[in-house]
């Protein structure tokens, strides 16, 4: 697409010589809102928050082209240019091998696209993006917002009370919330908090199943409000809502949106290893606002932070049963993948299993990665042959883990796909092969936390087997071990 600027705004115009791809227009104008335009409601209701293309929207060019000319809807340049270097606006890829070119018939030029984010549309040197520059939408609120009536425990409380006042003030303030300890309660007051100063609410996460598991916890929680639940193919994609629930991948979509971000599970894959995930974040977000991230497992930087006194930070060190989180054993097996090659396991890994399948007692095996877990499957089902393997790629997953719940399979192999996530009430863990790389602290005090989760079922026995410590082995039980004491010390723990 190619505009020309007449009369202080963008007019487009692919014939004359001297339009150009939004790209190359050094300014954007916006024009001032007209106030006896009537604009479409609908629009409005779809472009708040926003930056999407022409290709998003069920509306003609002409319509969203008038809106503009009238001060309503807001164009803004795909792909930006510090000094050379090309830029995505819309996920923030910097790097010249992610982006190409092609023959483009809107702008009939070689054409530069991000390939990046190309799965959202593409974003190319003449796709504007649009946004809404007009009044936003009413939102009508009750007088009673929340209507959840559980009590939250002494640990609960204290971050409830500190996620309310970053939110009032537009901070940011980390949650650092042991497994198990009931996250998303700490979150209700807050979300009440931002609902009643009419400030709309996000929740982010890296992952679709958590959206889907909290988006009915929160409707339940907040009945009369509007819920938007947000990830691939949903079909809320185009419902303004003062209270969203995301995939951090669909904040790609909002641009200066939300008066408050709670993003979950921040130390979790893909949000720790993609920065355009990162980018949308802080872009999603109003200049002003508040943001509250939760995690069991901040990184070593932010946990320095956090002890520095350079990042505001609450933390819940023990579960609402108020008993100790199991601390992880560390047994020796010895050369375990030269065994495995044998077809056999280390012995005490094998009596370590047999002890729980004779005892009827449900258990999670993580190994390192997919063919050692898938060579290890028939040793083990020659003790019971419903035992089971899943890994991400697994069709049944959902299938298996369902199983696991109804008590189905006995034992589950798995691979660092369970180590969050799921909850089981009553079982043990190992983890076959610590040392390897993929079991960082944060994997293994996630994987701890799989066990000991239920109130009925407090503690749970965890096995790291290795084949020599690791640093990140230690990391992950002096953690686990600090939380205890921490909740020994605040009287939050009963033994």
């Amino acid at each position: 697409m190619r505009f020309i600027i007449k009369a202080g705004m963008l007019i487009p115009n692919n014939t004359s010589s001297d339009s150009l791809p939004i790209t190359k227009i050094p300014t954007i104008p916006q024009p001032p809102l007209n106030p006896d335009f009537a604009y479409n409601p609908n629009i409005q209701q779809l472009l708040t928050g926003k930056q999407l293309l022409f290709d998003d929207i069920p509306f003609t060019f002409d319509e969203i082209q008038t809106h503009y000319q009238n001060g309503y809807v807001t164009y803004r340049k795909g792909i930006v240019y510090k000094g050379k270097q090309p830029i995505c606006a819309r996920c923030g890829n910097k790097d010249p091998q992610q982006f190409a070119s092609f023959p483009c018939s809107r702008c009939g030029e070689t054409c530069l696209y991000c390939r990046h984010c190309l799965m959202m549309g593409r974003i190319s040197a003449c796709t504007p993006l649009l946004g809404w520059n007009g009044p936003v939408p009413d939102t009508v609120y009750p007088t009673k917002i929340l209507e959840w009536q559980g009590t939250l425990s002494e640990g609960q409380l204290v971050a409830s009370n500190h996620v309310v006042e970053a939110i009032r003030r537009d901070q940011e303030h980390l949650v650092w919330a042991v497994c198990g300890a009931g996250k998303t309660e700490v979150l209700f007051a807050g979300i009440e908090a931002a609902l009643t100063s009419k400030k709309r609410i996000c929740i982010a996460t890296p992952r679709t199943d958590v959206v889907l598991e909290l988006t009915p916890r929160l409707k339940a929680a907040f009945p009369t409000i509007t819920v938007a639940s947000l990830y691939g193919g949903s079909e809320d994609r185009h419902l303004y809502a003062p209270l969203t629930i995301a995939t951090t991948h669909q904040l790609l979509r909002f641009y200066q949106a939300f008066d408050t971000i709670i993003l979950d599970e921040v130390d979790a894959f893909p949000y720790t290893v993609e920065e355009s995930l990162q980018y949308a974040a802080i872009h999603a977000r109003k200049p002003t606002a508040a943001m509250i991230y939760l995690t069991a497992t901040p990184n070593e930087k932010w946990q320095r932070e956090c002890r520095s006194g350079k990042r505001a930070y609450t933390t819940i060190p023990a579960r609402f049963h108020r008993h100790p989180l199991p601390v992880p054993e560390f047994v020796w097996c010895g050369n375990w993948q030269k065994k495995l090659q044998k077809n056999k396991l280390p012995q005490n890994a094998i009596q370590w299993i047999h002890n729980r399948i004779k005892a009827n007692k449900q258990t999670l095996i993580f190994f390192p990665h997919i063919p050692l877990m898938e060579k290890a499957l028939p040793i083990l089902q020659q003790f019971d042959p419903t035992i089971q393997a899943v890994h991400a790629e697994d069709p049944e997953r959902k299938n298996k883990v369902q199983k696991m719940r109804t008590k189905e399979i006995p034992l589950l192999l798995t691979t660092t796909i369970l180590e969050r996530g799921v909850t089981f009430p009553n079982i043990d863990v190992a983890v076959i092969g610590a040392e390897d790389p993929i079991f960082t602290e944060s994997a293994l005090v996630q994987i701890a936390g799989r066990a000991g989760r239920s109130k009925d079922h407090p503690d749970g026995v965890v096995t790291f087997f290795h084949y020599g410590k690791t640093d990140e082995m230690i990391k992950a039980r002096r953690q686990i071990v600090s939380m205890n004491s921490e909740g020994v010390k605040r009287g939050l723990l009963d033994k």
